[in-house]
């Protein structure tokens, strides 16, 4: 990683690291040269290093969405096994009710038998709208974690894309860097073969 460098760091404007040198004094030149090169260089260190630490925080946003859904899949897995359950348990209901339907049907003829059947039956139903009260809660809430895991893997995707962006530009920034450090290398041979 390139090194840190102080914030304000002056930037010449107009600038430009293969302007010719003017035929002026040579003494005093090529010192001006070198201080505008090692001032441009600076400028493009600190803006490599502001985009190595935006790359490193669009990665640590990434992990952090990354573990969200991670937690998000593992809820919609929870709901999904009470699903299956509370539908068990509305099958096991459902086929009560219909034992006890059918026992109303038979025993008709024995009033207290068919009064205890009602109030069973009455318990059944009561006991089976509150299981498909529970489903539709469970339905509605996974439904919601759907959405929620949706949208997170929506912002991951626009994180990994704000991501690369970011190693992109801090690519072309080391390009910028080794092309500045070549053409100062190459200044400072020619100054030195005069």
């Amino acid at each position: 990683m390139i090194g840190k460098v102080p914030s304000k760091v002056p930037v010449q404007v107009g600038f430009s690291p293969r302007s010719p040198l003017p035929s002026s004094t040579p003494s005093a030149h090529p010192s001006n040269t070198m201080e505008k090169i090692k001032e441009k260089m600076n400028q493009l260190r600190f803006e490599a290093d502001n985009a190595v630490t935006r790359a490193e925080d669009a990665e640590a946003k990434n992990k952090k969405y990354d573990q969200l859904i991670l937690e998000k899949d593992q809820e919609i897995t929870s709901m999904s096994h009470k699903i299956s359950v509370l539908e068990a348990e509305l099958d096991k209901v459902d086929a009560k009710l219909a034992e006890a339907k059918a026992s109303q049907d038979e025993g008709e003829s024995l009033r207290s038998t068919n009064e205890n059947l009602t109030r069973k039956i009455s318990l059944l139903e009561e006991e089976l709208d509150a299981a498909e009260k529970n489903v539709k809660e469970t339905m509605e809430k996974l439904r919601q974690v759907d959405v929620k895991a949706e949208h997170f893997e929506r912002q991951v995707q626009r994180i990994e894309q704000e991501r690369d962006q970011w190693e992109k530009k801090f690519e072309e920034m080391q390009q910028k860097y080794k092309q500045s450090q070549a053409e100062l290398d190459n200044m400072v041979a020619n100054m030195e073969s005069l």
